[in-house]
């Protein structure tokens, strides 16, 4: 397999923009900077790419991987049961570190690994990502590094990663850092903070209109 580098710099071209979605609709993986991290991605309805995400990483389907949405209208798309709670903080967050596990559409038919049922999405504060979003639809997408490593915060570190096992890599620069998402599980009966980052429970319990829980809360 022979691997290819774009550029989205500083914005996308019409050339590279058009090579990746068409590497992103032909089932072929993707490495795509974030508003953190960089991504190693697919599409998320393509199970024989999402599988592939997982074994460039060294996980297994236990671990399956959230999904990166163009806008808070996906969420309509792709989730059910979908609480007020949820609207509000995505209304006050998004895009931006928050990521929401919700029930997937029982019709919707993805194969992201062991989910239970569930899905994570999140809309990521960057541009150029979302550029392609708006393209290509939701992207399984999760952070470009070998498990035990740290993420890749620039193109060469994740070509060092993954090589030829992703043909095409797009190079917007260096990345601000790992900087921790929110992480709310909204399965379980009420609201649970499965991993906090910049917003403490009580900002984010004031937003949601709810109390959020602390993940070892139990009921």
């Amino acid at each position: 397999m022979t691997t290819r580098i774009i550029s989205c710099t500083p914005t996308w071209d019409s050339s590279d923009l058009k090579e990746a979605t068409t590497a992103v609709k032909s089932g072929q993986l993707i490495v795509i900077p974030t508003d953190t991290v960089y991504g190693i991605g697919c599409d998320a309805s393509n199970p024989d790419a999402v599988a592939r995400v997982l074994a460039a990483k060294g996980r297994g389907r236990q671990m399956p991987p959230p999904v990166v949405v163009p806008g808070r209208e996906s969420i309509e798309t792709l989730c059910i049961d979908i609480p007020e709670a949820a609207y509000r903080l995505t209304d006050e967050y998004w895009p931006g570190g928050l990521t929401l596990i919700l029930r997937a559409r029982p019709d919707l038919g993805w194969d992201l690994g062991e989910t239970g049922g569930t899905i994570g999405v999140r809309m990521p504060n960057e541009p150029r990502i979302r550029t392609l979003l708006d393209t290509v639809g939701p992207l399984a997408l999760t952070s470009a590094n070998t498990t035990g490593n740290p993420p890749a915060t620039s193109v060469g570190e994740a070509v060092d990663y993954f090589g030829t096992q992703v043909p095409l890599y797009v190079d917007g620069g260096p990345t601000p850092g790992s900087i921790p998402s929110t992480i709310l599980d909204f399965t379980k009966g009420g609201v649970r903070a499965i991993r906090l980052g910049t917003l403490s429970l009580e900002q984010l319990s004031l937003t949601a209109g709810t109390t959020i829980e602390p993940a070892n809360t139990s009921k």
